[in-house]
């Protein structure tokens, strides 16, 4: 996020090396976990939904094709925007929130929640959704992305139950799965970001979104569409290795106790599945 809105005429960071540095220099380490309570709060909840809603709008369309993988992404994706939106801005006004100060000397928000409450009291419901479009654009074909390589990935490398190097194919799956994603709609992430940070020193910079790409490109060229890339992607690995692996693991294991309960009257639901 510091990367993505920082001043191109004054930055304060040359790259995610010297972010990364920065921040523990003039901030200590915690300050490399401001904005924490937001994602903490609300990324249970997406993941539920995003995976729910997958899972759901793959089995009504039918037929497991990676057609149906991308639609169903998609889907998830734009629903999960209505709790992904707002966790979002709040995470990022709270990590722009005494950059470079140890100690704060202005507090503008305690927390995040303090934070969502505070410019829903300033601006309302418009306030709070700040950038609602733009995660809209970003997260519906990203996620899309998202569980159609997740699909190919698992079927190329052969991920099955009884395989005794399943989980590793599954955390590499789900990592560039994850690289993936933030690849296919990159650019409309750092819009994204500087319209939530916009206004955060009291000046107001972009009417909208096009007005916000046509200015970051007259100032910066084309490469502003790439800042903060890198530690993006150093991220995504992980993150979404883990995130992928963990929820696949654990279905398998229920399906597995399911498996048990064959004989017991009742309808089987098979879930298309590329496992």
């Amino acid at each position: 996020v510091r990367l993505q809105v920082q001043n191109v005429e004054k930055p304060l960071y040359r790259g995610t090396l010297h972010c990364f540095q920065s921040i523990i220099k003039q901030e200590s380490a915690f300050g490399l976990y401001k904005g924490i309570g937001s994602p903490m709060m609300g990324l249970t909840f997406i993941n539920a939904l995003v995976f729910g809603v997958q899972g759901n709008t793959l089995r009504a369309l039918g037929k497991d094709t990676p057609l149906n993988q991308f639609l169903a992404g998609s889907a998830a994706g734009a629903i999960q925007c209505i709790i992904c939106c707002p966790m979002e801005l709040a995470k990022t006004r709270m990590q722009l929130q005494g950059t470079g100060e140890y100690k704060l000397k202005v507090k503008n928000y305690k927390n995040s929640l303090d934070c969502l409450i505070k410019i829903y009291q300033k601006e309302g419901l418009r306030g709070i959704n700040r950038g609602m479009v733009s995660t809209f654009i970003r997260e519906t074909p990203s996620f899309g992305f998202y569980f159609l390589t997740y699909d190919c990935m698992t079927r190329y490398l052969g991920c099955e139950s009884e395989d005794s190097y399943v989980i590793p194919k599954l955390l590499f799956s789900g990592g560039m799965s994850g690289i993936v994603s933030w690849l296919s709609t990159y650019p409309v992430d750092v819009i994204k970001s500087r319209l939530q940070a916009d206004g955060v020193g009291g000046v107001t910079q972009y009417n909208g979104i096009l007005d916000c790409v046509r200015k970051s490109y007259h100032e910066e060229g084309w490469r502003v569409f790439t800042r903060g890339l890198t530690s993006t992607l150093l991220r995504a690995f992980p993150v979404n290795a883990a995130t992928f692996a963990t929820v696949t693991v654990f279905l398998m294991y229920m399906r597995s106790e399911d498996n048990l309960r064959e004989c017991e009257p009742g309808p089987v639901i098979q879930q298309p599945s590329s496992l």
